[in-house]
């Protein structure tokens, strides 16, 4: 399935005013799972970061994660790079017209080859690497990026279904653009230190709660909006019915440890 159609007719329609994209923004970090992970992720690393100012957002798409990390710690200098330049210039204007643009921008670069020398405190990457073949290319670029003891949160599918490949009655991913179905964590944890990191942890998210939440949030909802636009006069029925369900879910998922899950968390230092 074509995942980023759904997207951008999602953006279009968001995207006409400051005011609905700041919607927008609310409604993905209601709904996604990864972003309830990440945000603990973020809150945590502002309560131990010190003096950290230069982040980079490694694969921004929207913005959504700049935004939230710019309205969490207004000290930081945050780069947003995307591959895709109109989701580059869309952002930039976004932001320029809230009043972030002195301390958030965006640049279009390609993650294989984009390389700023002990640049950064933090690096986020959310959703990214399994849509990059040559991921170990990307880590080394991350780490040498990163400034000594400077630390990378990247935010991916598990290789126990993270891209829903092992569907009922499909082989394929249920994400056309992913690469790898995911990771298992000695693979990735392999791949951060022959880029150079020094230590690595790695966290299953998106346990047997968080599995429920994104098919009744996620899945069934791209499935509807992929065969027929029609289902966007559906939609707001459907999730409220199911929206406060999905909400107990995500909570259950982001409080509990888990041994084993289709998402990872993993934080990694310089």
């Amino acid at each position: 399935m074509q995942y980023d159609p759904i997207k951008k007719s999602l953006g279009n329609v968001f995207n006409r005013s400051p005011f609905l994209r700041k919607i927008f923004y609310k409604l993905l970090d209601l709904l996604l799972l990864r972003t309830w992970h990440v945000r603990k992720e973020l809150r945590q690393f502002k309560k131990t970061s010190g003096n950290a100012t230069h982040i980079l957002d490694a694969g921004s798409g929207f913005g959504q994660y700049v935004y939230f990390m710019s309205g969490l710690e207004k000290r930081w200098q945050i780069l947003g790079v995307d591959v895709k330049n109109e989701q580059v210039t869309d952002c930039n204007s976004f932001f320029e017209k809230i009043g972030r643009a002195e301390r958030v921008k965006f640049e279009t670069a390609d993650l294989t080859k984009y390389r700023a020398e002990k640049q950064y405190d933090f690096i986020l990457s959310v959703d990214v690497m399994e849509h990059i073949l040559e991921d170990v290319d990307v880590f080394r670029n991350m780490h040498a990026s990163l400034k000594d003891g400077g630390m990378l949160l990247v935010s991916t599918p598990s290789d126990q279904g993270g891209s829903d490949v092992h569907d009922h009655d499909h082989d394929s991913s249920f994400v056309d653009e992913h690469v790898r179905d995911g990771y298992n964590v000695a693979e990735i944890q392999d791949k951060l230190k022959t880029a150079g990191f020094s230590k690595i942890e790695a966290l299953y998210s998106y346990g047997t709660p968080g599995q429920i939440s994104w098919r009744l949030s996620m899945k069934y909802p791209i499935k509807m909006l992929n065969a027929s636009k029609l289902f966007f006069v559906i939609l707001p029925f459907y999730y409220l019915l199911l929206f406060p369900l999905c909400l107990i879910l995500n909570k259950i998922d982001v409080i509990k440890t888990h041994k084993k899950g289709t998402g990872l968390i993993v934080r990694a230092w310089k």
